[in-house]
C-alpha cells in the first residue's frame, strides 16, 4: 500500500469512527452513514469526485422516476408541489408500513434532481468518489447526489424541507 493508499485509508477510518459512535438518549439506533463501496475497495476510489455524461438507460431511468411524480400529480417545475407530493406519500407509508420505501426515494429523488437539472446549471451525470458511484447533478465539483438528498430525510420522517432545501441549492447555483 502507497502512502496515498494510506492517507486515504487513515481518513476513512477516522470518518468510520466519527459515523459510528453511539448516541445516548435516542429513540432509535443510529443508521450506518458511509456506503457500502460495491466491488470497488476503497482504496481505489478517487478522493475528488469523478464523473461521466449519463448513458440512455440512466436517462430512462431519470424520465421513469419523473413520470412516477407527475402520475401522482406532482409538477416538477414547482418544488411546493414536490415537498407536497412527497410529504404525502411519507405520511401515507408511516400509515400503512407496507414497504416501498426504496421506490417512494427513488422517485423523488429523481423529482428533486430534474428539477435542479432544469433550473440551474447543474447537470446529469454518474459521479464516484470516496463513498461510491451515484446518479447526480453537477457542474465542476459541486455535486448534489438526490438520492441522499431525499434518503436521509426519509430516514429521519422529514417534511416540509424540500423548498427550503432545494430552494437553497437553485437560488446558489441559478443560471
Amino acid at each position: 500500500m502507497g502512502e496515498r493508499e494510506r492517507r486515504v485509508a487513515a481518513r476513512l477510518g477516522r470518518v468510520r469512527e466519527l459515523f459510528g459512535r453511539s448516541r445516548a438518549g435516542q429513540d432509535e439506533p443510529r443508521v450506518r452513514a458511509l456506503p457500502d463501496p460495491g466491488e470497488s475497495s476503497v482504496e481505489a476510489l478517487p478522493l475528488t469526485p469523478e464523473s461521466r455524461r449519463i448513458d440512455e438507460d440512466e436517462r430512462a431511468r431519470i424520465d421513469a422516476g419523473v413520470a412516477a411524480v407527475q402520475a401522482e400529480g406532482v409538477d416538477v417545475e414547482d418544488l411546493d408541489s414536490i415537498g407536497d407530493g412527497l410529504d404525502r406519500a411519507l405520511a401515507g407509508w408511516l400509515q400503512e408500513r407496507d414497504g416501498g420505501h426504496d421506490e417512494i426515494v427513488e422517485r423523488y429523488a429523481m423529482a428533486v434532481g430534474e428539477h435542479l437539472h432544469r433550473r440551474t446549471d447543474l447537470a446529469w451525470e454518474v459521479v464516484t468518489d470516496v463513498f461510491g458511484t451515484d446518479l447526480a447533478v453537477c457542474a465542476g465539483d459541486f455535486v448534489v447526489v438526490p438520492s441522499n438528498l431525499v434518503a436521509v430525510r426519509w430516514m429521519r420522517r422529514e417534511s416540509g424541507w424540500v423548498p427550503k432545501v432545494v430552494g437553497h441549492i437553485v437560488e446558489v447555483r441559478s443560471r
